[in-house]
């Protein structure tokens, strides 16, 4: 069983917005802080933010108030919803937490 499992990524145009979904194993879920990263094309993977295991989340100054990370503990399911998003927010972004990570979902911002 894949432990975390990414969807939800796609094109989108400038503006727009996506909400992507990271569906964790219970076990490595319950408890747990839970984030998400990125990478843009040519560069290192980086921090988006975080949520803690009772929904408070943490974010990257780029992102704050564009971004919202949620969880829903009952589903063991992490949300990234992402809105007026713009061409430098294309990358692949993952959902890492308790030293696992997502396989990755391409996120494409561009007219």
């Amino acid at each position: 069983q894949v432990p975390l499992v990414e969807s939800g990524g796609g094109w989108v145009q400038p503006g727009g917005s996506l909400r992507l979904s990271c569906t964790a194993s219970g076990n490595i879920f319950a408890g747990k802080p839970m984030s998400w990263y990125r990478q843009a094309p040519g560069k290192e993977r980086a921090l988006v933010g975080t949520v803690s295991s009772v929904g408070s989340a943490l974010y990257v100054d780029s992102v704050r108030g564009r971004f919202t990370i949620s969880r829903d503990n009952a589903k063991n399911v992490v949300y990234l919803q992402m809105n007026n998003l713009k061409v430098e927010d294309t990358g692949v972004y993952f959902c890492a937490g308790n030293g696992f990570w997502g396989q990755g979902t391409q996120v494409t911002v561009s007219s």
